[in-house]
């Protein structure tokens, strides 16, 4: 099988993967069991086609091969990051045959929101993609915050957009999924163990690294942050000037 493999359609209500991977055996494997699990996939072996694929087709997810022929996986994910939305939001996957934390770290850096090594279980697979999709749909509360400022910065809790004045700032959806945990913190306190809460392989190492990343796009100066402050011996604290609009009645 070679080239752009054809979709399978459970149902156009269902979520829609796309799936970058050069090998032809596990495109098959994992569309096919995917497939079972009420998934639709489109697979792409390279980036040049996935590109092409994301011109015309609205994704959910994207399982992302970090080895590719000529442009590197890694290299991808940080081209969708610099996109406009939505395809700078989408979530990402990444495969890997590099298990060491080092690589992890790197992955994280380029904006991907998980990682599972090679060889992997379809079963796991498919657990990880409905996890992150999970964490990518808006936060419901009993009483519902839907926006926060913190300085020049509003971030609508319901939508994930985090915005300076009139201009949007792109998130990954980790980063829009770490937002929303500290806004739903009783102090804006939350510990590495929280952050990492349903993210699989979550080291300190991984949150630290997630949390350096957004402290760049929110803090005029990274290294001494004013609003994400390091909690000594607990985690992060979101440190938020005010509500911008609460409901006390959360949507079902």
């Amino acid at each position: 099988m070679t080239g752009t493999d054809a979709p399978a359609l459970p149902g156009d209500e269902a979520d829609h993967i796309l799936l970058v991977d050069d090998d032809s055996r596990i495109r098959d494997l994992a569309s096919r069991y995917l497939a079972t699990q009420g998934f639709r996939v489109t697979s792409a072996a390279n980036t040049q086609e996935a590109r092409r694929l994301l011109d015309h087709f609205a994704f959910d997810l994207i399982i992302l091969d970090v080895m590719l022929p000529g442009e590197s996986g890694l290299a991808f994910a940080r081209w969708l990051r610099g996109q406009a939305p939505p395809q700078s939001a989408l979530p990402v996957l990444m495969l890997t045959a590099r298990g060491e934390p080092a690589d992890r770290v790197k992955g994280l850096e380029a904006g991907v929101d998980d990682y599972m090594a090679k060889p992997f279980d379809p079963r796991e697979l498919a657990l990880r993609i409905a996890a992150i999709l999970r964490r990518a749909r808006p936060l419901t509360l009993p009483t519902r915050l839907v926006s926060v400022t913190f300085g020049d910065l509003t971030f609508n809790i319901e939508r994930g957009e985090l915005r300076r004045g009139e201009e949007l700032i792109k998130l990954s959806e980790r980063e829009r999924d770490m937002l929303r945990q500290l806004c739903a913190a009783p102090d804006g306190t939350l510990s590495r163990d929280e952050l990492a809460s349903g993210v699989t392989d979550q080291t300190e190492r991984v949150i630290d690294v997630q949390v350096n990343r957004l402290r760049r796009k929110i803090e005029a100066d990274p290294a001494n942050p004013h609003y994400l402050q390091t909690v000594r011996g607990t985690g992060y604290r979101l440190v938020m000037d005010g509500e911008v609009m609460r409901t006390d009645q959360a949507r079902p």
